[in-house]
Order: structure tokens, then sequence, then C-alpha cells
């Protein structure tokens, strides 16, 4: 059986919030296993925000790479999809609404297509909705003015997940709250965090600033456990 490729979800960061690469952008890169990858940015989530693209080709033109963009507002699709899909190495999705994301996808069919090209080996990557959008379940702030419990993720992830774990006062409180009522237990990411999966595994925690991690939370013989993970500092 095929070994799906590599997932990196970022809490928050990344070039989204620096307008210039990061260590964590590079680490991104390193995955695709070649030089120049093509790597493609996915700004369903904020609507394809143009200022939003214009920042992913500022910080990606200063890295070794062919950045690419899949806009999905325009009519028509400009592109021929699976062909698309099919010659990317490594896929960006940025932040804003994850259910809006996950709507959108369905539609056009592209979470089909990359669940295929992340089976044949691709690297996903993404942050805050662009990093949760792969786990069964999350916690976003998509759906009203509160943050909302949500189980249709694309499961690509088993369990939960939760973007701007330390950075915003209401996620850590309320993500615990979730978990200790029965909502799928699962992972935390601090801004500046992410996690590394091979597969389905998670065989890492790298940061892009000193303090940020991620967590393990569940629920043991009845009482929450918030386990940390510490990160690994990219230089």
């Amino acid at each position: 059986m095929p070994v799906p490729g590599h997932i990196v979800a970022l809490g928050g960061g990344g070039f989204s919030a620096t307008g210039v690469p990061t260590p964590i952008d590079a680490f991104i890169l390193s995955l695709a296993g070649r030089p120049r990858p093509r790597i493609c940015f996915l700004g369903t989530a904020s609507g394809d925000a143009e200022s939003y693209l214009a920042r992913f080709y500022r910080a990606y033109a200063q890295l070794d790479c062919r950045p690419s963009d899949l806009p999905l507002f325009q009519t028509p699709l400009t592109h021929d999809l699976p062909r698309f899909v099919r010659e990317q190495q490594a896929f960006y999705v940025g932040g804003g609404s994850t259910t809006n994301l996950l709507a959108v996808w369905r539609l056009h069919g592209l979470d089909r297509l990359l669940r295929e090209a992340w089976d044949a080996g691709a690297v996903l990557a993404g942050m805050s909705a662009g990093a949760i959008c792969w786990f069964e379940a999350y916690l976003t702030d998509s759906v009203g003015s509160d943050l909302a419990p949500r189980q249709d993720g694309l499961g690509f992830l088993s369990g939960s997940a939760c973007p701007h774990f330390s950075d915003d006062p209401k996620r850590r409180p309320t993500y615990q709250r979730l978990i200790a009522e029965g909502f799928p237990a699962g992972l935390a990411i601090d801004d500046g965090a992410a996690l590394h999966f091979r597969g389905r595994e998670l065989a890492d925690v790298v940061s892009e600033r000193a303090g940020a991690q991620a967590y393990q939370i569940f629920v043991r013989d009845g009482h929450l456990v918030e386990e940390p993970l510490q990160a690994r500092l990219l230089g």
C-alpha cells in the first residue's frame, strides 16, 4: 500500500503573520524531497483574498520553489483541476473560514483530489483553518461570534484540533471544556508552532519562535489531561 505524504499543521504564524518566509515555510518545502518543488497556495478560506495571495508570492519567491495558486471564487475556473493538482508537490492552505473552505472544496471535488495527492506523497500544509481542516473535528470561529465545535472535517487525520491555543484567551478553556464533555480528544497548537505528520502518525512538533508548542488534550479516568508536546525550534 502507498504511504501518504506529509501534513504540516500550523496553529498560526508562518508567512501569513510576517509577510516574509519563516523557518516553518522552509521546513514545509524540505518535505517535498526534491529541488524547486511546485507549491500551490489555496486561499479558499479567505475568499481568495488578493492581499493574502500577494503575501504568499512575496514570501515564497524568496525560497527555492515554484509557487502557484488555485483560486476557486472566479468564474469560470481557469484550471483543469485534476491535472493541476497532480502536478503539485506541496499545497499551502491559508487561514480564514474553515466551514466555507470545506464547503467550497467539496463542491468542486477538491477534497477528493487533495486526498489523492496526499496518498501519492504530496505535502499538505496550512495555518489556522488550513491546519484544522485535515482532522475529523475542530474548534472554529467560522460559524458565529462564539467558538464552536464541528465534526465535519476532512478526516485525513483522526481526532480534533484547535489553533491559536495559547494566543487567543478563549481557546484553551473552550477546547478543554468541550473535550471534557465528550468532544473528540485532540491536539492544540500555539501560534508559531506546527505539527508534522508523516502519513497519519505525528512525527515531530516544530516551532519558529521560542516557547511555542503543542498539546495533547484528552480525558483519562474521568479527568481532563493536557500534555505539552515540546517543540523543536527551527534555526
